[in-house]
């Protein structure tokens, strides 16, 4: 797409014209002009005009291009903290009306108006008419009757919004999080589709969870309904869990088409529940058909881009503000400082409270700092971490305000996962950016960062107009995380206190203590749930969600000898039971550990060329369904890279597939239901003679004809793997057979899951094949040793990837099975009329000697130094090794013939 007339490719254009109808000064306008969006309120909204509370912006989001970025939510725009807990409390006394079965009292229209008022783009609200606002509000509130209600506010733009409505109802308050917490045990989870990280998680202490699983109706409240399809998810898996009669969608504004719309009144009619929605704003988004394109091309062309994290600090190089750490400023131990884990309704004062004496330590340390007065100052809250930064400001305010300064003009925002563009025009909701390193891992997913609005990007001159400097727009900023955020990361060189500290003159750190999780309860998931770690498996709920039955409280295993005997008699299927787990010796691990450093630079240079492979070729709004559990690791490495290097979050599901019984057709219809098929990409580790290859074909092309979906409307068969010795797929890193060391461990190296379990005497109706969590084995796990190291190696490879991804390009990709007919005359040669018993390839025939009853193993002679594993695993287990000259494969593994007539695994 060219520019829009008159304007070359980099510059910055000028104020576009007003789209038609919408306020002076909208944020939305530049959006609107030049991608043809159309933002409309509609008639009838209860209480402002949509384009009010939301301004538009871009962001590299292929599932949603745009963004609508809320005026009142102190998220991506600094906001004052009455405006921002106005407009939420608002929402919560509409929620309150509607629970009652009133119409709203007479004098909220008083405050709506209010509110109104101050919202003008225009200009502006002034200090005289935010105190009435606030003020107005707040004789509502205390006017309010406590309603019995559950309130679930979702992570992680909305929790500081719950937070208010949940106050507003004297209801029990729960938000979802993307953190994995020690000790937290998950009620449930679901998925945001369109958002860059997907995957939610609950984890109520027992006393919140009692509240969920209740008989009171549920208050579920998010930002924006845009498709209402992340509600829907949320109400299926709770009303699983527990049905109720009642359920209300609260939100600041509801931009739903009819479908989606009738989409919601369907599932009411489904649950057999009563489900209202409650919003300030309604109105219609229309984009043209080419959204996605045009919008990635605004980006190209105006160099529209979320800046990536820098080692040199600041926007105007390192870090040079002064930074004043004030440690948890007064803010008790023992008051928790968010809803992770719930909060009751009795803790609305002592929270209060906190945030009031944290305010005051500010303001002493505001006056020591900076003793001709604050100025502008922005409390930044911490990605989820949002109710709390904004009540402190709300107080600091007051606080400054007591102790003499009449100036300080006090705002919230916070930092946030997603990348959004960058635009220094009046028109644009999103005009400056800090980018940072993630600074809480291991609990949350490492990966760039952003806050937004507190620098304004300041346009380069001349015809080679580029991104153009930064310039801060507070004085001070306020950063309020809490202990799990406190890391060396944070303080690091381009983390967020060094960034912050380039953008203004006074920072100032404050550190809330981290109120652990207390007694949880454990549920069992409904059928069909999506399962996430920490509840299941050890990776980060944000890594994978898996499509599996938790069968961890059954005893599946048995001796390897007796499942071998049993599978090749044909009296059991290999899916249908475990073997028992291989646990390796010290010297075992450290060859382990070896082949890691050795390969892991090889490893990552696979997952790049496949990352490249597949956006370039399947597009950027791509879901990643990984085959459990040996493809599962590799899911997670090609999620990694599109989130570095291209500032993607792709979803990510495991999913079972068993030889002779297809793909777990429960879980397509999960995906189904969630995502475009056409968008699903299926992803192994390596290709052995291709069993897997075909049997991922024929399921996912059966499956189609028994849904009756038209060609071009299911799942794509392609497997994509990191190596593809048996030259089965089109989509590889490499050809060659070489080790990616996640085959040499079983559960350790995958997440803590064991193999998938099919069978019927222990999976319940409608739901996913089952697989067990080995938490017991935590102490061995290695499974984020292997995953960090790859990652660690991206750097390393990344400048040699377009040309590995254009030899394989330019190379002939069809495939050819050569691998099975090699297999095929391997068995030959060696008497063995079942190819399922010969097993090709590094990864196979380490599978062979760690889980089967091998009987020998084959070796290419000049491998065996790449090897080493194979050969220690062969010895341990006295099995013979034999060179033989030609081989395709560095080695095969043979299955020692029990009987005739097998059902192993392929």
């Amino acid at each position: 797409m060219s520019a829009p007339a008159g304007l070359r490719p980099g510059a910055v254009p000028g104020p576009p014209a007003p789209a038609q109808g919408a306020p002076a000064g909208w944020t939305g306008a530049w959006v609107s002009a030049a991608l043809g969006v159309a933002v409309e309120p509609v008639p009838g909204g209860p209480v402002a005009d949509v384009r009010l509370l939301t301004g538009l912006a871009l962001r590299r989001n292929p599932r949603r291009p745009h963004l609508l970025v809320s005026t009142v939510l102190g998220k991506h725009v600094p906001t004052d903290p009455r405006l921002v807990r106005s407009a939420a409390r608002l929402l919560g006394l509409l929620v309150a009306d509607q629970l009652a079965g009133e119409e709203p009292p007479t004098d909220l229209d008083g405050a709506a108006a209010l509110l109104v008022d101050a919202l003008d783009p225009a200009g502006e609200p002034s200090e005289a008419l935010l105190e009435r606002l606030d003020a107005a509000v707040a004789s509502l509130v205390a006017g309010a009757p406590p309603v019995g209600a559950a309130v679930l506010g979702y992570a992680e733009t909305a929790t500081g919004l719950s937070h208010e409505v949940a106050e507003v109802l004297r209801a029990a308050h729960l938000h979802s999080t993307r953190r994995r917490v020690p000790g937290a045990a998950a009620a449930a989870g679901f998925d945001e589709e369109h958002s860059h990280a997907t995957g939610h998680l609950l984890l109520p202490d027992a006393d919140v969870l009692a509240g969920l699983l209740g008989e009171a109706p549920l208050v579920l409240v998010d930002d924006e309904l845009s498709t209402g399809r992340t509600a829907r998810n949320t109400l299926r898996a709770l009303h699983a869990l527990r049905p109720r009669d009642r359920y209300v969608v609260a939100a600041l504004v509801d931009v739903r088409g009819p479908d989606d719309v009738a989409a919601t009144e369907a599932l009411a009619v489904e649950l057999g529940a009563r489900v209202d929605v409650v919003i300030l704003a309604r109105g219609r988004v229309r984009l043209p058909d080419d959204a996605g394109p045009r919008a990635a091309d605004l980006v190209a062309a105006h160099d529209l881009r979320a800046h990536e994290p820098q080692p040199d600090g600041g926007p105007g190089g390192a870090g040079t503000g002064d930074v004043r750490d004030l440690g948890a400023a007064g803010w008790p131990a023992g008051v928790r400082e968010t809803a992770r884990h719930g909060l009751l309704p009795g803790a609305a004062a002592a929270f209060d409270d906190a945030a009031r004496t944290v305010a005051a330590t500010v303001s002493d340390a505001l006056r020591t700092a900076r003793p001709g007065g604050a100025g502008r100052v922005v409390v930044v809250g911490d990605e989820e971490l949002m109710a709390a930064p904004a009540r402190v400001a709300w107080h600091l305010r007051a606080a400054l305000r007591a102790a003499g300064d009449g100036t300080a003009a006090v705002l919230t925002s916070t930092t946030t996962r997603s990348p959004v563009a960058v635009l220094p025009d009046p028109g644009y909701a999103v005009r400056g950016s800090l980018a940072f390193s993630s600074h809480d891992a291991p609990l949350a997913e490492p990966g760039p960062r952003w806050a937004y609005n507190l620098t304004t990007r300041v346009a380069d001159d001349g015809p080679a107009a580029g991104p153009g400097r930064q310039r801060g727009t507070a004085d001070v900023l306020v950063l309020v995380t809490d202990e799990a955020g406190d890391t060396d990361e944070l303080r690091a060189p381009g983390g967020l206190l060094d960034r912050l500290a380039g953008a203004a003159g006074t920072v100032v750190l404050v550190r809330l203590p981290t109120d652990p999780p207390a007694a949880t309860a454990t549920v069992r998931q409904p059928p069909g749930t999506v399962l996430r770690g920490p509840a299941f498996g050890s990776y980060a709920a944000e890594d994978v969600g898996w499509l599996l039955e938790d069968l961890s409280h059954v005893a599946l295993e048995a001796p390897t000898a007796h499942r071998e005997a049993a599978v090749q008699a044909g009296t059991a299927h290999y899916a249908e039971s475990l073997p028992v787990e291989y646990q390796p010796d010290a010297g075992y691990q450290q060859l382990f550990a070896r082949s890691l450093a050795t390969s892991a630079a090889r490893v990552a240079r696979a997952v790049a060329v496949v990352a490249e492979l597949v956006l370039a070729e399947r597009g950027e709004d791509v879901v990643l369904a990984s085959l459990a559990r040996a493809g599962t690791p590799v899911g997670i490495l090609l999620r990694r890279w599109a989130a570095l290097r291209h500032g993607l979050d792709l979803p990510h599901y495991a999913l079972s597939i068993v030889r002779g019984r297809g793909v777990d057709e429960v879980a397509l219809d999960h995906l189904r239901a969630h995502h475009d098929p056409r968008q699903v990409v299926f992803v192994d580790g390596w290709t052995g003679k291709g069993a897997i290859v075909r049997e991922l074909r024929a399921a996912v092309e059966a499956y189609s004809v028994s849904r009756g979906l038209a060609p071009g409307e299911g799942f794509d068969p392609d497997l994509v793997v990191l190596a593809d010795p048996g030259r089965c797929v089109t989509t590889f890193g490499t050809r060659d057979d070489f080790l990616v060391p996640s085959a040499c461990l079983n559960s350790t190296v995958s997440g803590l899951v064991s193999r998938t379990v099919l069978n019927d005497a222990y999976l319940r109706p409608g739901g996913f094949h089952g697989a067990k969590h080995y938490a017991a084995l935590a102490p061995q796990d290695v499974s984020t040793v292997f995953v960090d190291t790859v990652v660690a190696c991206f750097d390393e490879v990344a400048g040699g990837v377009a040309a590995d991804v254009a030899a394989v390009r330019a190379g002939d990709r069809t495939p050819t099975f050569e691998g099975w007919r090699a297999v095929e005359a391997v068995g030959r040669a060696h008497g063995m009329q079942d190819v399922n018993l010969v097993k090709p390839g590094v990864g196979e025939t380490t599978r062979v000697l760690l889980r089967r009853v091998p009987w020998k193993v084959l070796v290419r002679p000049g491998a065996a130094a790449d090897l080493e594993h194979v050969l220690y695993l062969a010895a341990d287990r006295g099995v013979p090794v034999e060179e033989v000259p030609g081989l395709p494969y560095s080695c095969i593994g043979l299955i020692s013939p029990q009987s005739v007539g097998t059902r192993g695994e392929g």
